[in-house]
């Protein structure tokens, strides 16, 4: 019982400094949540940094291809899913959310594809199914044949509403 009491007596004698010298610990905690602070943001950058590094070392510009999706108003179709196809092979698909859409609906241009192809010819498939008019199932798939260069290729796909005609229409559009 000794022994507990000298112990307690120690511990109480060292935190007594501690307690003496509370601004400066604030100080210090302070001075270490500002130092935190500046380290998370260079974590940040340095993220950011390494994102686009392997993003250059993945996908070169001299092989890059970059398809993306954008949408108007959608009165005529009600966009669920898309499928694309490279040379006949899958490359990537989509489901969309009703955020997804209307996002879209809204101006945002959604990056579908990224990767890299060699140069020569290529054929591009773009399969959208979704709602059409009148609420029927709705599937289209357009088609376009290109010729890879080197630099970077970039296509964006409108899913546009026709008026005259009272059904979307799908519209390819090469970016420079």
């Amino acid at each position: 019982m000794k022994s507990f009491y000298c112990y307690f007596s120690l511990l109480l004698a060292l935190s007594l400094p501690v307690f003496a010298e509370e601004p400066e610990a604030k100080a210090d905690t302070s001075e270490l949540a500002n130092r935190t602070e500046e380290i998370k943001k260079q974590v940040v950058e340095l993220n950011r940094d390494l994102f686009l590094l392997e993003e250059d070392l993945l996908h070169p510009a001299s092989t890059r291809l970059s398809v993306y999706v954008s949408m108007d108003y959608g009165v005529f179709f009600s966009l669920e899913s898309v499928r694309i196809q490279l040379d006949g092979k899958p490359v990537t698909a989509f489901l969309y959310t009703d955020k997804d859409v209307s996002a879209l609906k809204r101006g945002a241009i959604q990056p579908l594809f990224m990767g890299s192809i060699a140069t020569g010819e290529h054929e591009l498939v773009a399969i959208f199914t979704g709602m059409g008019p009148r609420n029927t199932p709705y599937k289209r798939a357009i088609s376009l044949d290109f010729e890879k260069q080197t630099g970077e290729k970039a296509f964006e796909i409108q899913v546009v509403d026709s008026s005259h005609k009272l059904q979307p229409e799908f519209v390819v559009k090469q970016w420079k």
